[in-house]
């Protein structure tokens, strides 16, 4: 009687992208993966020894499909922008997968090379050597936020959507001036968290990226 197909690493992340494309990291189980495979669970742990570990190797594929199509151009705050808009098409791409890491993170290659080129640039600005970590620290923690934050908005259905922005109207249109004297003054100003996401993107880094220059050039 033949033997079960045996499953390569690749093949194995393949299929958790594609069944965590329609659910999310809690639902998500070795089990499941193993049913969708059609073998059984102990055969995916001699390649991961964990659901975390697994979930960190697919997360860590989306990091390395940004750097693929990542080259270092410009100065040192062209080149963290870049990056950074490089990451959140990728996870854009799939958005269900930011959420895992976020959760997650990922300690693959495409994690330390999204570390290097960081560092790299931050190097580049005129930081000294001491300071760089704390840095960097921020900005990850910065895209890590924004980029997931991003994603849940962009998994909602378009009846979801409809619904949350009648309720987002009603909300603040229908704000009691009396109680809400602020929001009345600019509710019609005010707008929903999914508008124009990548230009908040852009200006939230850019205040960040602006505030380590002045570390490097003070006034």
């Amino acid at each position: 009687m033949a033997g079960r197909r045996r499953w390569s690493t690749e093949e194995i992340l393949d299929a958790a992208a594609e069944l965590l494309r329609t659910s999310d990291a809690d639902s998500f189980s070795v089990r499941k993966l193993a049913a969708a495979l059609g073998t059984d669970s102990s055969s995916l742990y001699r390649h991961f020894r964990s659901k975390t570990e697994l979930l960190r190797a697919v997360a860590d594929r989306i990091l390395l499909a940004a750097m693929d199509d990542y080259s270092p151009e410009g100065d040192w705050k062209q080149r963290i922008t870049s990056l950074a808009l490089h990451v959140r098409e990728a996870f854009g791409q799939q958005p269900q997968l930011a959420s895992v890491w976020g959760r997650y993170a990922s300690s693959g290659t495409g994690s330390r090379l999204v570390m290097e080129e960081v560092l790299q640039a931050l190097s580049a600005s005129g930081l000294p050597d001491e300071d760089i970590p704390a840095r960097y620290h921020r900005i990850a923690v910065l895209l890590a936020a924004l980029i997931t934050s991003e994603a849940r908005v962009s998994t909602v259905t378009p009846e979801e959507y409809e619904q949350g922005m009648e309720l987002f109207r009603v909300a603040v249109l229908g704000a009691d001036p009396e109680r809400f004297p602020a929001l009345s003054r600019f509710a019609r100003e005010v707008r929903p968290l999914g508008v124009d996401r990548r230009a908040a993107f852009e200006e939230i880094l850019a205040a960040q990226l602006a505030h380590i220059e002045d570390a490097v050039h003070p006034d």
